[in-house]
C-alpha cells in the first residue's frame, strides 16, 4: 500500500472514529495530532504551523479519501467571511472503533474549536518545541485567541483529555502542560 493510499484511510478513519462528523480542517488536524501523542494517532507528521500543529500528509489524505467517497465535505460560509468544511464518514469508511482510540476522538472532537486549537499548540510545543511554559508561549503566538478565559477553557479541556488517556492506558501520555 503507498502512502497516499494510506494517508487516505487514516484521515477516514479518523473522522469515522471520532463520530463520523468532523466540523473544520483545523478540528481535524487537532484531533489527528492529540491521537498521535497519546500513541492511538496513524503515524501522521506534525510541524508548527499559524494554526498549531499541522500535518500535510493529513491535509492530502482527507483530500483523497472524499475523492474516494470514503468521506463526504461540505463547504459552509463562516461568520468571518471564508469557509469551512464539514467532513462526515462514509458506510465506505467502515465500523468505529469502540475501543480507545475512538473513546479518546469522540471525546476530542466536542472541544471548542478554539480551545482544542490552544490545547493541542500548547501540547505540541511541550512535546515538540520543549517549551517550559507551553501555555505562556501559545499566548504569546495567538493573542487574539488566547484571552484568559479560553487558555482556562483549554486547561480544562486538556486535563480531561489527560485523564480519559490515563483511563484508557493509552500507549503513550500526552504531556504535562
Amino acid at each position: 500500500m503507498g502512502d497516499l493510499q494510506r494517508n487516505m484511510i487514516n484521515a477516514a478513519e479518523i473522522v469515522r472514529d471520532a463520530g463520523g462528523k468532523i466540523i473544520g480542517r483545523t478540528r481535524l488536524q487537532k484531533v489527528a495530532y492529540l491521537l498521535e501523542l497519546a500513541g492511538l494517532g496513524s503515524g501522521y507528521n506534525f510541524e508548527y504551523r499559524y494554526y498549531g500543529p499541522y500535518s500535510e500528509e493529513l491535509a492530502e489524505g482527507i483530500r483523497a479519501a472524499w475523492a474516494f467517497d470514503l468521506v463526504t465535505e461540505a463547504e459552509r460560509p463562516a461568520s468571518w467571511g471564508g469557509t469551512y468544511s464539514i467532513f462526515e464518514s462514509t458506510p465506505e469508511s467502515g465500523e468505529p472503533d469502540a475501543a480507545s482510540r475512538g473513546r479518546f476522538a469522540r471525546e476530542a472532537v466536542k472541544i471548542d474549536a478554539i480551545e482544542l486549537e490552544l490545547a493541542a499548540t500548547a501540547a505540541f510545543l511541550r512535546a515538540e518545541g520543549g517549551y517550559d511554559d507551553p501555555w505562556e508561549e501559545t499566548r504569546r503566538r495567538k493573542p487574539d485567541k488566547a484571552s484568559a478565559e479560553r487558555v482556562a477553557a483549554a486547561k480544562e479541556a486538556f486535563r480531561r483529555l489527560k485523564l480519559l488517556q490515563m483511563d484508557l492506558q493509552t500507549p503513550k501520555d500526552l504531556p504535562d502542560i
